[in-house]
């Protein structure tokens, strides 16, 4: 298994020598990617509904902060954790992804998501409405123009005629991972998806069930399972270095490919950390990867 860190921009700032401290410092204690989530717009904290969600805070735009990292960076890999693909303009991300895939050697996986803040898809002059059928022809429009040089395309929502984006990525594909726990993501996932982003599974045969689910569709879609990765949150909230070493075992043997580590999510079954500080959170790094090392 691959392990990874979500980076925690709202606890130690966004500026250039902070995030290129911490990503340097992941890759030098071992960990083999971080992760970056996305909000384009949050809504005014002060005049939202009382206890909703408003997406405000420290949010880079992902492929200029991997950009910026991965000249920072030898080996890390990157990843978003998720961009909201429906409010963005699908040949555009095509084009951002490809470039970034060009300039970190193929260490990018696109995870995408199709979010649920309208004020962004609005603000953005996307439909909210349609965002999830819409983002499945997104998907095959993107992989599209990744594989070929010049494409043709008469969907319902794109239009494409013989053109396409240069550079592409050397291997012909961005791998996209979808994010998200809508009904529909699976059957998405088994048709297009290189991999999953859940974080809504403890470590139980809860988890084990929806796996087997995703493998089973990935089968009658005509694909190899073993070809489609699962990535799984990860906390260090609570517990002891043997309680993380023996959810590693766990989600290892479930068939896990990844782990991304989150100090800072504080939902559902995760608990953050208790320190805000830069050093706390490179701490928490070398701690965990010490304690799960050996199950990875």
């Amino acid at each position: 298994m691959q392990l990874g860190a979500l980076l925690p921009l709202g606890d130690i700032g966004g500026e250039p020598a902070v995030v290129g401290e911490y990503a340097q410092t992941a890759e030098a204690i071992g960990y083999d990617f971080i992760e970056a989530p996305d909000h384009v717009l949050g809504a005014n904290e002060a005049t939202a509904a009382e206890g909703g969600r408003t997406g405000a805070g420290l949010f880079h735009d992902p492929f200029v902060l991997f950009g910026y990292l991965a000249g920072c960076t030898q080996k890390l890999g990157f990843s978003t954790g998720v961009l909201i693909l429906p409010q963005r303009q699908t040949v555009l991300v095509a084009k951002q992804a490809a470039s970034l895939d060009v300039l970190c050697g193929g260490r990018f996986r696109l995870g995408i998501g199709v979010g649920w803040n309208e004020v962004e898809f609005t603000g953005l002059n996307e439909n909210f409405h349609n965002r999830g059928r819409r983002s499945e022809e997104q998907v095959q429009v993107m992989q599209a123009l990744w594989a070929e040089s010049h494409v043709t395309f008469d969907g319902k929502y794109h239009k494409i005629e013989d053109a396409g984006i240069n550079p592409r990525p050397a291997s012909g594909k961005v791998p996209v991972w979808f994010g998200g726990h809508h009904e529909r993501t699976l059957p998405r996932i088994a048709k297009w998806g290189d991999g999953w982003m859940p974080n809504a599974y403890p470590p139980d045969h809860g988890a084990l069930d929806v796996f087997g689910q995703l493998r089973r569709l990935t089968e009658d879609a005509g694909r190899d399972p073993a070809q489609v990765g699962i990535e799984v949150w990860v906390s260090m909230g609570t517990g002891t270095e043997a309680d993380w070493a023996k959810e590693t075992r766990f989600w290892k043997q479930a068939g896990a490919s990844h782990l991304c580590l989150t100090t800072t999510f504080n939902r559902r079954h995760h608990r953050r950390i208790p320190g805000h500080t830069m050093a706390e959170h490179l701490t928490a790094l070398r701690r965990y990867r010490s304690a799960v090392a050996d199950q990875l």
